[in-house]
């Protein structure tokens, strides 16, 4: 099962993380974002591309907006998600971020058929 995310900055779709099913994760651009958005990079090392950006661990920028210490096991026992899911906890907890970037989840399509 692939889990996915809509990355929103400022209010406004970014593009998609995605957990592939091989374990690598996948950040890709929204192509109006990146038509109308050339110079709003969410990240200094991921500029606006139409390029995907591929790792096989969850991108540094995303998992920093993950919870640490006491916070983290308090969301990870609320939620019962194990603390090494680094996805499952994004999607869990990074809806209302301090900063501009936000993560909302998705749902797979594929699981729609």
């Amino acid at each position: 099962m692939m889990r996915q995310a809509q990355i929103k900055y400022n209010n406004i779709h970014a593009g998609v993380l995605k957990e592939l099913d091989t374990g690598e994760y996948e950040f890709t651009y929204d192509l109006e974002y990146v038509k109308k958005y050339p110079e709003l990079f969410i990240v200094f090392e991921m500029p606006v591309t139409q390029n995907s950006y591929r790792s096989k661990r969850l991108f540094p920028f995303f998992d920093g907006l993950i919870p640490e210490g006491w916070l983290l096991t308090i969301a990870a026992e609320s939620w019962r998600i194990n603390k090494n899911d680094r996805m499952g906890l994004l999607l869990a907890c990074c809806k209302n971020t301090i900063g501009a970037v936000s993560v909302h989840p998705l749902i797979d399509k594929q699981d729609d058929d």
